[in-house]
């Protein structure tokens, strides 16, 4: 009977941290208690019933706090309704087709038994942190590719399932 959820995220300019606070606006929205938080910041998810967990993309993988969230919480998050997301294209890509999970977040997916996953565009302006992501800033490869309706269908979809459980227990 699914009531709270974390959304555990993980990002180094904050784009991530958007998209996980939508995630939880949705849900609130939606009768759900949801709360976004850096995932480096939760020391216990035992008091959640389900977990959405997101990182940022970067050379090809998940955010190094996402990771290890899900690393320190394994036991906790196996049989709790859980999904992932992944942010970072920097391109219309997420928007024109499903972009598969990284191959570290499809183990942990497998490991755990989670749910779904989805890939959203990315965003990367100026002012980002990082030598290579200023760098790509400064060659005109940034820019703020999240689709904010996707997102938020995404987190309906995602809130209807857990209410659809509560509704059968």
């Amino acid at each position: 009977m699914p009531r709270t959820v974390l959304v555990a995220y993980g990002t180094t300019n904050g784009s991530t941290a958007q998209i996980a606070e939508t995630v939880a606006e949705v849900m609130s929205k939606e009768g759900l208690t949801a709360e976004a938080r850096p995932a480096a910041s939760v020391d216990d998810v035992t008091r959640y019933d389900a977990v959405v967990v997101g990182g940022g993309l970067y050379a090809g993988r998940w955010h190094k706090d996402a990771r290890r969230f899900v690393r320190r919480n394994r036991r906790e998050l196996t049989g709790r309704p859980l999904w992932f997301f992944s942010s970072g294209p920097l391109d219309a890509s997420a928007s024109e087709k499903d972009i598969p999970a990284v191959p570290g977040v499809r183990r942990s997916m497998t490991r755990l038994d989670a749910r779904g996953h989805v890939t959203f565009g990315g965003c990367l302006q100026e002012g980002a942190k990082g030598r290579i992501a200023r760098m790509i800033v400064r060659n005109g490869k940034g820019g703020d590719f999240r689709d904010f309706p996707a997102i938020e269908a995404w987190a309906a979809g995602v809130a209807g399932e857990l209410i659809e459980e509560r509704g059968k227990n």
